[in-house]
């Protein structure tokens, strides 16, 4: 049984990185077992397609992402200042990703957003729920602060879709310039789309 499950994990975390550096389209069953060095046998085990599997990477992926964004997003500060604390957690990630992979590999959701949610339902969906969580988790913190008179917005959940897609957007800049610090003005540009003032602090 123990042996089972490492396998199963092995298959998860060389599908995970295979898709960050090439895409889902790209890449094979057999490539991704000789990776995890496990037989081809293995992976209709625990899979019936590589579609279920890129599910089941989402999955993985994002309950690791989520421990972060709770973290980042813990009321133990005031609002403005996490979601700033969760700016530069996103900035950390992408430097840690450069120094083990050689270059920014990006976000595995936004990636697969791109490649796939025009062709793979079930990933689309899966995909859609992921960034609604964010966007929720995002809105949490911006109606906190609109309530204690820090930003100006209508509607907090409008203002957290677009601090999520301006993330999400500066993670994909960062990715095709090589650079992490690309994200570097989300902040500045963050409060500006807040009608913050530009001199919030972070607590």
């Amino acid at each position: 049984m123990g042996r089972t499950s490492d396998a199963r994990e092995r298959i998860l975390a060389a599908a995970e990185t295979l898709m960050l550096s090439r895409g889902y389209s790209a890449l094979g069953v057999a490539e991704i077992c000789a990776a995890a060095g496990v037989p081809k046998g293995s992976f209709y085990y625990f899979f019936a397609s590589k579609e279920e599997l890129a599910l089941a990477v989402v999955d993985e992926h994002w309950t690791g992402r989520r421990a972060a964004w709770d973290r980042a997003l813990d009321p133990d500060v005031p609002p403005l200042a996490r979601l700033r604390r969760l700016y530069a957690s996103t900035e950390e990630g992408l430097r840690a990703d450069r120094e083990s992979c050689g270059a920014v590999t990006g976000c595995l959701l936004g990636n697969l957003a791109l490649e796939m949610s025009t062709r793979t339902e079930s990933v689309r969906e899966r995909l859609r729920e992921i960034f609604e969580e964010q966007v929720s988790l995002v809105e949490g913190a911006v109606a906190e602060a609109r309530g204690r008179g820090e930003v100006s917005v209508a509607d907090a959940r409008a203002a957290a879709r677009a601090l999520v897609a301006q993330l999400e957007g500066e993670v994909l800049f960062a990715k095709l310039y090589d650079d992490p610090g690309r994200l570097g003005a989300l902040w500045t540009n963050s409060l500006a789309l807040l009608g913050a003032e530009a001199s919030a602090t972070a607590g």
